[in-house]
């Protein structure tokens, strides 16, 4: 009798550990494009992201195939403002850069991205004062939520020379909070070697910050956690001025991201394309004779 009992204990235990894995796997199942990806998707990316410009056309086409795994696996919801196609396109863009060189990381921390129409506060207004926040990544009731400026995602990829951008910042502390914990330290990318060598460099550039030494934007110095976010920024936008005057912090974070971007970005400021341009998607058409076509 004890043995048929122990039986059927150990059974009812399997089965609710088989239901929690396909629940598990569910929530963590990432979705393909099934449809082909948007030409003015495609135009979006050539008008405003160098980076995605200063690949080669197979890179293109991955660059691309990641942009339109998050558009499709990651709801964006507008408060305030509509969410258009540049908005979800530019979203995507930065969420995709920061993990390019890891074809099979997906944002399985992230549920939903809310787009404000400009800096909010801790209150989440968007009018009155202290609206210093212009991106947030939630915690408590909030888990699994984005929330971004409208206006500094734009800013982000328009001004290409500040060493900013917010939506990337943000992006960057999903990657670091993919170990369980916000810290500065992204567990998963740097090996165990390197953590000691990186908490030792930050201690040291945020003092130089405070020392009034450095060009490093001095909200780098309010944590580690910001400080990597916040460098992370600079190395996406301005890698060759970051190689240049801090070639010790470039090394690791070229080895944190797999990205060699001071090889990469090569190309200058971002344009309108036009009719008679060569398409982006490679084609060696002209535009208009090709995504431009309709």
């Amino acid at each position: 009798m004890e043995t048929i009992f122990a039986i059927l204990i150990i059974t009812v235990v399997l089965l609710i550990f088989i239901n929690i894995g396909k629940k598990i796997r569910k929530n963590n199942s990432w979705k393909k494009p099934i449809k082909p990806f948007s030409a003015s998707w495609r135009k979006t990316l050539f008008e405003n992201v160098i980076f995605y410009n200063n690949l080669d056309p197979d890179k293109k086409q991955q660059f691309e195939s990641k942009v339109h795994e998050f558009i499709i696996n990651c709801k964006i919801t507008g408060v305030e403002t509509e969410v258009d196609e540049k908005d979800r396109v530019l979203i995507a863009a930065s969420a995709v850069i920061p993990i390019f060189a890891f074809p099979k990381w997906h944002y399985y921390n992230l549920k939903e991205v809310i787009l404000y129409p400009r800096e909010f506060n801790r209150d989440f207004d968007t009018e009155g004062t202290k609206r210093s926040i212009a991106g947030m990544v939630g915690t408590g009731y909030m888990e699994g939520k984005m929330i971004l400026s409208k206006q500094a995602l734009h800013h982000g990829f328009k001004n290409e020379t500040d060493k900013k951008n917010t939506a990337i910042h943000e992006f960057v502390h999903l990657i670091d909070k993919a170990d369980g914990s916000i810290d500065g330290i992204p567990a998963l990318l740097l090996e165990k070697q390197y953590a000691l060598p990186w908490i030792d460099l930050i201690q040291k550039k945020i003092e130089e910050i405070y020392d009034g030494k450095s060009d490093i934007n001095p909200y780098g110095a309010t944590d580690s956690t910001e400080f990597f976010a916040v460098i992370s920024e600079y190395f996406f936008e301005r890698p060759k001025l970051l190689k240049q005057k801090h070639p010790k912090l470039y090394s690791l974070l070229e080895m944190i991201f797999d990205q060699k971007m001071a090889k990469k970005l090569k190309k200058p400021k971002s344009r309108e394309i036009n009719r008679n341009d060569p398409c982006p998607c490679g084609s060696n058409k002209k535009y208009k004779k090709c995504c431009g076509k309709n």
